[in-house]
């Protein structure tokens, strides 16, 4: 597995969740792990519910086989503070600039100066290393913009690297853009069954390849189990409503005769059944386009009792089990 695994994904599809989940299930067995959020949601506070998260590193959860998992919300005003006293020792002076309002104006004026404080700074963790030499985390998950976005982030530094030709800006995109495109990074696309999610993650994953950044693996959520197959929607179909009558009466669910309450149970069946197999439908559709797409794909179950902490563990056993870890 890539040491950065970024996730993005259509708004709606559990993006967060799934990065959560798959922080926890790379921290297994003994394992570091970083979940970064950029967007500023404080999502991953409330999934590990927890208080809002400062701009440090902090522990929020302990994974199976003891592996731990840390999160922090990058602020771009803090991080440009870090990036102005790691190249420029400003100390004092750069909370000065903050005061004055000199940060916030350069990360307006610039707003791509803004994804590379952010990238830089997961990319920064992606790189550290203790005394020993050791990495301090196995590996970064980052909880990355939505799909519209997701390349223009990760690529706003080959821009700015085109902007500053010189200097600690250049040298600083430059060594972000070598951790983005080398095989140290993977991006993964979360989506639903649906056909807009489907459609946004195709496009995406083409953007993502036409600027040469590494995609990763598809990751289908909120899938429904599969009640009927095609050969119980077909009988369906075709069964007669009589019969129908018939066999809720032989399982005890009122008389056969007309007007009884199995023959006024018979529509209300038919119709679910038959909303059932238009979703069957539309399902198998779309996963015949993500199968054109050629990338190894996992699918997450919707979890009947909605998300919660314990939700989130069961999610992260899945992605195990799939290989994702």
């Amino acid at each position: 597995m890539s040491r950065l695994q970024v996730v993005s994904g259509k708004g709606g599809t559990g993006k967060t969740t799934v990065a959560a989940a798959l922080a926890l299930a790379l921290a297994t067995e003994g394992k570091r792990t970083l979940l970064v959020e950029v967007e500023g949601r404080q999502g991953i506070a409330q999934l590990f519910e927890t208080e809002a998260l400062p701009y440090e590193e902090r522990k929020i959860a302990v994974a199976p086989g003891g592996g731990e998992v840390y999160a922090l919300a990058i602020d771009p005003e803090l991080a440009l503070l870090d990036y102005l006293q790691m190249f420029y020792k400003l100390g004092g002076a750069g909370r000065a600039l903050k005061k004055l309002g000199a940060i916030d104006f350069a990360t307006t004026v610039a707003p791509g100066l803004r994804d590379v404080l952010l990238t830089g700074k997961a990319c920064e963790a992606v790189r550290r290393k203790d005394k020993a030499g050791r990495f301090i985390y196995d590996y970064v998950v980052m909880d990355a913009p939505p799909t519209g976005r997701i390349t223009r982030f990760l690529n706003v530094n080959d821009e700015v690297a085109g902007l500053a030709k010189i200097g600690p800006i250049h040298n600083q995109a430059q060594a972000v853009m070598r951790v983005l495109k080398s095989k140290e990074t993977a991006v993964h696309m979360v989506t639903l069954l649906e056909e807009m999610p489907v459609q946004e993650t195709a496009d995406g994953i083409a953007e993502l390849r036409a600027a040469r950044l590494p995609v990763g693996r598809v990751i289908v959520n909120m899938v429904r189990p599969e009640v009927l197959d095609a050969a119980d929607l077909e009988l369906v179909r075709t069964v007669p409503r009589t019969a129908v009558a018939q066999t809720l009466s032989a399982a005890g669910l009122g008389g056969a005769r007309r007007g009884g309450k199995a023959e006024q149970l018979v529509d209300p069946l038919l119709a679910q059944a038959a909303e059932y197999a238009e979703r069957y439908t539309l399902e198998h559709e779309q996963r015949a386009v993500l199968a054109e797409l050629d990338l190894e794909r996992h699918e997450l179950p919707l979890l009947a009792e909605g998300m919660d902490l314990a939700g989130l563990y069961e999610l992260a056993r899945e992605l195990r089990k799939q290989g994702m870890s």
